[in-house]
């Protein structure tokens, strides 16, 4: 069953092309990774999911469009920002309530649980909380809601690594079941990786791969060789290849035939994947 639908969307800033031509089909319950460098479109698919932005093509979610400007969009749909738009004006503990008070969606058992381990100082003016603090709050008013769609757009920019495992951790044992799907686009690509069930690689606007990790593992390989075999490892067309201690490294697609030659395989990084098949950083 399809969660959501990405039909043929495009968007322009002016003369910019943000988005071209997008179609995806993301079936429900996945935990999917959305990649691409600064610009290469992301944050602004993100935005046209739920209903931020005008652009050409439709996106249904569960069947129905997703509209220009709807709210009730946010019944079926949360979203974390890489900046939090909360009121820096009001108390902790009035913003608690006042999420609480808008959204029907809001699980109070699960908010208990997650409140319980924040360390949160309810008295407090938003204003007086740190970044990583004023981030907590914004990540756990989220988590308690019960939607079926979770976009998480570099939800841990400015935490320490302690609480960025345990946010996730929390995504995990939390928030996620077979019902909900969660889309992550995130710059620390090793730390979300071993949730991941699905990866889009998405690059001046376009989706250049989209598929299940256990596909890619099976498609894709990084081997290894001693330098003197770099014409055997040109001749297997790699995406990428570097030579360092006597050995070379590529990342090579399809079956792998390198005769008698002694060689080591795995399964490449998806931050390595990712530079083979659009070059650059991964920033």
């Amino acid at each position: 069953m399809s969660t959501l639908e990405v039909k043929g969307v495009t968007k322009y800033y002016k003369k910019l092309c943000a988005l071209d031509n997008v179609s995806l089909e993301i079936p429900q319950g996945r935990i999917i990774g959305l990649f691409g460098r600064n610009g290469a479109g992301k944050s602004t698919l993100m935005r046209c999911m739920l209903g931020l932005m005008h652009h050409q093509g439709d996106i249904l979610l569960n069947g129905e469009k997703v509209k220009y400007s709807d709210t009730a969009i946010f019944e079926k749909i949360a979203f974390i920002p890489d900046v939090s738009a909360l009121d820096k004006r009001i108390r902790v503990k009035d913003a608690i309530e006042l999420v609480k008070t808008i959204n029907p969606s809001w699980n109070e058992e699960r908010f208990d649980k997650l409140f319980a381990k924040s360390n949160l100082p309810l008295k407090n003016k938003v204003s007086s909380l740190s970044k990583g603090m004023k981030t907590k709050l914004y990540l756990l008013l989220t988590l308690c809601l019960d939607v079926e769609l979770l976009l998480l757009d570099e939800p841990t920019l400015g935490l320490d690594i302690q609480f960025r495992k345990e946010f996730f951790n929390s995504i995990l044992g939390e928030f996620y079941n077979e019902k909900r799907t969660i889309i992550i686009s995130t710059h620390q690509v090793e730390e979300v990786e071993n949730i991941l069930q699905d990866i889009i690689f998405i690059d001046e606007g376009k989706i250049i791969l989209y598929d299940s990790i256990e596909n890619i593992n099976t498609i894709y390989r990084q081997i290894t060789v001693p330098q003197t075999h770099k014409e055997a490892v040109q001749a297997l067309k790699p995406l990428s290849m570097f030579e360092g201690l006597g050995n070379i490294t590529a990342i090579v697609k399809g079956e792998i035939d390198l005769g008698d030659m002694l060689y080591t395989y795995t399964n490449p990084r998806i931050s390595d994947l990712f530079l083979a098949m659009v070059g650059g950083t991964s920033d």
